[in-house]
């Protein structure tokens, strides 16, 4: 299978809204959302690469913006599609982050790439993603890139009593030696720590403004955090905010937010 049949097959399986919806799903849209909100004027024109099934692009149509949503998958669009309403300025188009031909130099206020990071495993692959987003977002304008974080992966999905490090290294996604995560499509997601991030960053014409992570320690006591009263639950969020540029911690979260501004 192409990578297109095989992260259809992938997504095809899971239900990206119900994950969304749930108090420990929701946290890193919250977080996310925070620092977007920091940043977009009103009225403010926004383009989603890879927007799944449409949480972002659909939340700030809702909220007076001009939204393009692309993403490889038409499974995920055709999701999108079904949770529209009438008045929703959303432009729904299937493409690839690695080719934004379509649209010109410096269209968009702000681009969001929440997603197709995930899923890049070469660095020309990655450097090609970051630098159509940055293109076609406006001088001054912010880029929001998304990162799967290596540890919290290990931790979690390796030494968690699912029995999955033999599968691990056996498939070749795991260099034991330096402890390290290798780029193989076979893993579906592909993984990374600050440093490899801070790589990629050195290489494009913009300036960090944030390095955020989005869902801290939620994935760690998900069952906790779904089982929260209103109450608690908004100062877990609140906790979560006061933390997460923490350089200290912030390598513990599942999913990083590199938030940069185009010079």
């Amino acid at each position: 299978m192409n990578v297109e049949e095989v992260l259809g097959a992938f997504y095809a399986s899971k239900n990206e809204d119900e994950r969304l919806a749930s108090q420990s799903g929701a946290v890193e849209f919250r977080v996310t959302t925070a620092y977007i909100d920091r940043y977009l004027r009103p009225g403010g024109r926004i383009m989603e690469i890879g927007c799944g099934t449409g949480r972002y692009a659909l939340h700030y149509a809702r909220r007076g913006h001009r939204v393009t949503a692309l993403d490889l998958l038409e499974g995920n669009l055709a999701v999108l599609r079904g949770h529209m309403r009438p008045g929703d300025d959303v432009e729904v188009a299937q493409g690839n982050a690695l080719d934004l031909s379509r649209w010109p130099d410096e269209t968009f206020d702000v681009t969001l790439l929440l997603g197709p990071m995930y899923h890049l495993f070469t660095e020309a692959d990655k450097l090609t993603a970051l630098r159509e987003a940055l293109r076609v977002t406006k001088r001054g304008g912010l880029l929001f890139a998304a990162y799967c974080q290596f540890d919290a992966s290990m931790v979690q999905a390796v030494f968690s009593g699912r029995k999955l490090f033999d599968f691990v290294v056996d498939g070749g996604l795991l260099d034991e030696n330096a402890w390290l995560p290798v780029s193989n499509p076979a893993g579906i997601f592909e993984l990374y720590r600050r440093e490899d991030v801070d790589r990629l960053d050195a290489s494009l014409d913009a300036e960090r403004l944030h390095y955020v992570g989005t869902d801290m320690f939620t994935y760690y006591r998900r069952d906790d955090i779904d089982a929260l009263d209103a109450r608690l639950y908004e100062k877990y969020l609140a906790y979560t905010m006061s933390i997460c540029e923490n350089p200290h911690l912030v390598g513990a979260s599942n999913h990083t937010l590199d938030i940069l501004r185009r010079r």
